[in-house]
């Protein structure tokens, strides 16, 4: 299974991209743009934009996301 890690700032977000089943929820949820849709994946290109709202783990249905501050 790969899971691609993103880092900045002290904050990891981890992302299954065999969990990840492309529904865009994680990038609908997060109020500051730092998800972004890649063939299909979610991806987490802007995560130095990040608030450490926490919202992209409850959005994910298929619970693919971590995140080090949630």
């Amino acid at each position: 299974m790969v899971v691609m890690k993103y880092q900045s700032n002290g904050i990891t977000i981890e992302i299954s991209h065999g969990g990840c089943v492309g529904c865009s929820e994680c990038r609908n949820a997060c109020p500051a743009d730092v998800f972004e849709m890649v063939d299909g994946k979610a991806t987490a290109p802007n995560i130095e934009e990040c608030t450490e709202c926490c919202l992209c783990v409850g959005a994910c249905i298929t619970k693919a996301i971590t995140h080090s501050s949630c």
